[in-house]
């Protein structure tokens, strides 16, 4: 039982290691969960992430029901806001994350995925927030992003049934990339993270940063940020690195610089 995390050549792979209980996570996963995605934005040889859950079954099926609903955290712990804190909840990655969704993907498993960027299923996943059939509601961002990843309808039929949808019909609706056999899932993950790893690493990072704050602010404010990002992208080595290797015919040798 654990959070397994491997790096090689700036791809950082993240797993959820309980298979035993369909990979839902308890305070300890959640707790090294979340010091994985600070691993990942601190280290400067990440370029990006894939995120997957051990075995055959499942992704994760989000909190583990019996450690939460059955004990409650205190109400004091309502205002630490700050500790722990996740990809779905408030923690701030610039850097890509690809969800690998290998079968159940369940309650807290959907909201971790809508906190993701790409995301590619095996032909066997399933996906609802069921959340209300538990007489709570999806926490981490559930009710939240949902809405901005689907048509209102769908999006509501989700949240207020919680019955779920498969593979196809959540590729049907834009909620994921690509449906792959399960044997082909890990290589069509490390397939995109291969393509974002050879881009630039900032600039990877600010239009991902871009993309996401521009839902929070006005146009003329998101087209201002946007021209003083690439303005400071100009005077990075990246910036002259790309028009060289594109003028020499090879591929661009990025270093993040």
């Amino acid at each position: 039982m654990s959070i397994d995390v491997t790096i090689n050549a700036g791809i950082c792979t993240i797993v959820i290691n309980r298979p035993e209980r369909l990979n839902a996570m308890d305070a300890d996963h959640y707790r090294d969960l979340s010091a994985a995605w600070c691993q990942v934005r601190d280290d400067a040889s990440i370029r990006v992430a894939i995120v997957t859950g051990a075995g055959e079954k499942s992704f994760t099926t989000g909190a583990d029901i019996k450690s939460f609903l059955t004990a409650p955290p205190g109400y004091d712990e309502m205002w630490l806001t700050q500790r722990d804190q996740l990809l779905n909840r408030g923690l701030e990655v610039w850097k890509p994350v690809i969800a690998a969704v290998n079968g159940y993907c369940l309650g807290g498993g959907v909201t971790l995925m809508l906190a993701t960027d790409i995301r590619v299923a095996s032909e066997n996943a399933t996906f609802n927030l069921a959340e209300v059939k538990r007489g709570v509601v999806a926490g981490n961002g559930g009710t939240q992003r949902i809405l901005d990843q689907l048509p209102y309808p769908i999006a509501m039929e989700m949240l207020l049934t919680g019955d779920p949808i498969d593979a196809q019909t959540a590729a049907r609706w834009g909620l994921i990339n690509k449906v792959v056999p399960r044997d082909k899932l890990m290589d069509a993950a490390h397939e995109y993270a291969q393509r974002i790893a050879a881009n630039a690493p900032l600039a990877v990072q600010a239009a991902k940063e871009l993309a996401v704050r521009s839902r929070d602010v006005d146009r003329a404010t998101g087209l201002r940020m946007e021209q003083m990002f690439n303005r400071m992208l100009m005077a990075t080595e990246d910036a002259k690195e790309g028009p060289a290797a594109f003028a020499e015919k090879r591929k661009p040798r990025f270093q993040g610089k």
